[in-house]
């Protein structure tokens, strides 16, 4: 496969556009074999070719510098049109680190702390109470400690998804209207805080809505809209510019599609509508970028809270959020995590060397979406990664995929 005209190096600010790179950049400059990165793309395009994925992008950043980036396949499965490196992805839970960044910010201008409860700026969330499931009945008990911002953050809040499990709590998630797009921020979150807790605040990691309760806390504190919130905070500053809740019909040649049916498993794939505009701007998962839009994300994530002489978070702040939040006294329920892993504010991170089935360095920290993106800040190495595709029952296996075909081109 002929690479990309950008599957070279190029300095982080040409993410501003699809720019060429300069005709001297190599990737061996940045400590990282050509020859692999082409295996890299090459096992993803072989991929698209069993129709595991209609295709795929996959950029690479160290040092500073673009080392690869790649459209491979196709941009959907009804159509020729090949993938595109400003095609429009999906990113789902790549939205929660964006929205636990834009807390951040709040807690640096002092108008929130990681310790307050949520139901400071959610009265709703002071009546809550446990359920818990005896026999097949739910039980309601009281809350022994308040739920905090942090527990939001760390998803240590009680709260669910209604996907992650089928005990009475999950039932009552899934009974609910938590998952229509017509509701507004405000609505969801009185929802949810209706809903009793699937365990006691700080006592367990169990993955939920918790960030799109941090989205409805940023509109209160803020007295901005979500959406306006991180435009105006993240997204312009960073030159984000195609990353919003939807898109305009005018990109509607530049949407990634993904499989009608699941091909592994033939059951029907319905995802969101990116060309609509929702009413509720889901913190968790509604977002919708483009690869370099995110790269631009990352780019400043590995350059400790600043790109291009932008600083939206201090250094300090990043590391608080880059850090394990768990430690062993937090029970992990659910697989999201990996052995060896942990979870900060926005972000799991890699806690030790070895034990995961995947190479990476302690420190790594990353998330994905459902949909099958996914994100990597390895500041060891000085690295980071994106890979975009539109391919929820294969996102597993992807992840473990493009982390050995990436690592292994790092010399």
């Amino acid at each position: 496969m002929t690479p990309s005209p950008a599957a070279s190096t190029a300095p982080l600010s040409a993410l501003r556009s699809l720019s060429p790179p300069l005709p001297d950049d190599r990737p061996e400059a940045l400590g990282l074999s050509p020859a692999r990165l082409q295996r890299a793309s090459d096992a993803f395009k072989r991929e698209a070719d069993k129709g595991t994925i209609p295709g795929a992008t996959l950029l690479v950043g160290r040092r500073g510098r673009i080392g690869w980036f790649n459209a491979i396949g196709r941009q959907g499965p009804d159509s020729d049109t090949p993938m595109r490196p400003d095609s429009l992805f999906r990113i789902f839970s790549m939205t929660k680190p964006i929205v636990s960044l834009g807390i951040m910010m709040l807690v640096e201008d002092g108008d929130l702390l990681l310790s307050d409860p949520v139901a400071k700026f959610i009265p709703e969330f002071g009546a809550q109470k446990v359920g818990v499931d005896n026999g097949g009945k739910l039980e309601l008990v009281a809350v022994a400690q308040p739920m905090t911002v942090q527990d939001l953050l760390r998803h240590t809040s009680g709260l669910a998804y209604e996907h992650t499990g089928t005990g009475p709590v999950h039932q009552l998630y899934q009974q609910s209207r938590v998952r229509s797009r017509k509701i507004s921020n405000a609505e969801h979150a009185a929802i949810v805080a209706g809903l009793p807790l699937i365990c006691q605040p700080g006592a367990e990691f169990n993955y939920s809505r918790s960030t799109d309760i941090l989205g409805r806390i940023i509109e209160v504190v803020s007295g901005q809209s979500l959406g306006a919130f991180l435009a105006a905070r993240i997204l312009q500053p960073l030159g984000m510019n195609e990353t919003a809740f939807f898109t305009s019909e005018a990109n509607a040649h530049r949407l990634a599609e993904p499989f009608a049916k699941d091909p592994w498993t033939g059951e029907a794939v319905n995802l969101f509508k990116m060309t609509e505009q929702p009413v509720m701007e889901s913190g968790g998962g509604g977002l919708v970028a483009t690869t370099m839009d995110y790269a631009r994300f990352c780019a400043m994530l590995l350059n400790k809270g600043s790109l291009d002489g932008v600083r939206l978070v201090g250094r300090k702040t990043l590391e608080l959020m880059a850090s394990d939040h768990l430690g062993p006294e937090v029970k992990t329920q659910g697989t999201l995590l990996s052995p060896g892993h942990g979870f900060g504010l926005g972000f799991a991170v890699r806690r030790e060397a070895g034990i995961a089935p995947f190479p990476g360095s302690p420190g790594t920290f990353f998330w994905s979406g459902i949909a099958g993106t996914f994100f990597w800040i390895d500041p060891k190495e000085e690295l980071f990664a994106v890979f975009m595709a539109q391919a929820p029952g294969q996102r597993d296996y992807l992840r473990t995929l493009v982390r050995d075909v990436v690592y292994a081109a790092v010399e």
